[in-house]
């Protein structure tokens, strides 16, 4: 009788193991740095050129890249905007590669940002922008659309990268160039007098000089509630609502 053989079979069992990666901590901190300077009121933006210079943030993001710290999508789209505020067409190209990384990584990633990047890279080489990004204003004039080529995108492209439609952006360009409509409120400071005088305001149409745009006042009564005018505030929200009235976010700041 011969033996039988019997094959073994060995399975071998490995641990599963994720390799998770985190937001760079260093970039997180320049991009707050960054934003926030950007988020006050009347900014001196030549101030604010030479500060970003001495604040030598893009120096230090070369010198993650060099170390391979820069990883994730979150952290291209940080030093994207880091580089997107540099000096020179060099800082802007490099805005536009980290961008496009960041997407790659991350389709979650807001794509406004690389349509500002290629527009400020074109401009820093004396190239018309395309999407339609940037603005300036200059010697207390008004602001305005810096030169564009409006052959090269569609609105509905732009659309995709969350960039206003031409006839949008005509109507950026006049609300930036409106009073605000809290100068008027503290002037008076009597909130019977700002929601008559919105109200006259609205009536004018294009001829009107104050911002009563929807964002505008949302922003406004936001003030007022950090001001802890919390009274004044609901009178802002509700004629808010009342001027635009298909609006989610208006009635959604009234309750």
């Amino acid at each position: 009788m011969k033996a039988l053989k019997l094959n073994k079979l060995f399975i071998l069992f490995f641990p599963f193991v994720v390799f998770s990666q985190t937001d760079n901590k260093e970039l997180e901190k320049m991009f707050g740095e960054d934003q926030n300077s950007r988020m006050k009121k009347n900014i001196d933006w030549v101030l604010l050129t030479k500060q970003d210079r001495e604040r030598e943030r893009e120096n230090k993001v070369y010198e993650l890249i060099k170390s391979g710290e820069i990883v994730t999508g979150k952290d291209f789209y940080n030093s994207a905007m880091i580089f997107q505020h540099g000096r020179d067409s060099i800082s802007h190209g490099m805005a536009v590669k980290h961008m496009k990384r960041a997407i790659e990584l991350d389709s979650t990633i807001d794509k406004w940002l690389l349509a500002a990047a290629i527009d400020r890279n074109l401009l820093s080489r004396n190239k018309p922008q395309i999407y339609g990004t940037q603005y300036l204003k200059m010697n207390g004039e008004n602001w305005k659309r810096s030169p564009i080529d409006t052959t090269q995108v569609t609105d509905k492209e732009r659309k995709l990268y969350h960039v206003e439609s031409l006839s949008e952006q005509v109507e950026k360009i006049r609300n930036m160039n409106l009073l605000a409509i809290s100068e008027f409120h503290y002037k008076f400071n009597s909130i019977e007098k700002t929601v008559k005088f919105i109200n006259s305001e609205n009536k004018k149409g294009l001829k009107s000089t104050y911002n009563i745009s929807e964002d505008e006042l949302n922003t406004f009564g936001y003030e007022l509630i950090e001001s802890k005018k919390t009274n004044e505030a609901l009178e802002i929200f509700l004629i808010n609502t009342k001027l635009h009235p298909k609006s989610y976010n208006a009635f959604d700041s009234l309750g």
